[in-house]
């Protein structure tokens, strides 16, 4: 018996443009998701509390988001990469390698960058699945832009 074709009334074309897309979104996610709780474990000084705090309900959202993503990828048809040299090959966040202690400023800096990376990578495939009439896929990335926003104000805010 042959395999039934997806059709979701997207070309296959369209789906792996989008899907390839998100594979580069959660290579991103992945890679801020290791960072953050990183700088969750190993944050100290005066801010260690607020920070402490803030870096876990921004990972907590990353790892959530991440299913969220994979499970769109899969649901266009696709496999997903799924292991840190994948995700670090397709990512434009840095990790942070190695044991030593970075300051909670610094910890901040980095972390409102990342995040605004994620606004601009999602804004970025916005156009390319509004062009593919994904609209799944479209609110998805809509909704990551909202949280990072929100995230690089957040980080901000410790720094004035």
């Amino acid at each position: 018996m042959m395999k039934e074709m997806l059709n979701v009334g997207l070309s296959e074309a369209k789906r792996k443009k989008v899907a390839d897309g998100l594979i580069k979104l959660l290579a991103n996610n992945s890679v801020l998701y290791l960072k953050t709780h990183n700088f969750h474990w190993n944050v100290v000084g005066p801010m260690f509390q607020p920070l402490h705090s803030v870096f876990e309900a921004q990972y907590i959202d990353l790892w959530n988001a991440g299913d969220t993503i994979a499970e769109r990828v899969r649901a266009l048809g696709f496999h997903v990469p799924a292991s840190y040299a994948d995700f670090a090959k397709l990512s434009k966040i840095n990790e942070v390698v190695g044991t030593r202690q970075v300051k909670a400023k610094n910890m901040i800096n980095q972390l409102e960058h990342d995040n605004e990376v994620m606004v601009r990578l999602a804004r970025e495939l916005l156009a390319e699945t509004e062009e593919a009439d994904d609209q799944v896929s479209v609110d998805l990335l809509s909704e990551r832009m909202e949280v990072h926003e929100k995230n690089a104000w957040m980080l901000r805010s410790f720094l004035e």
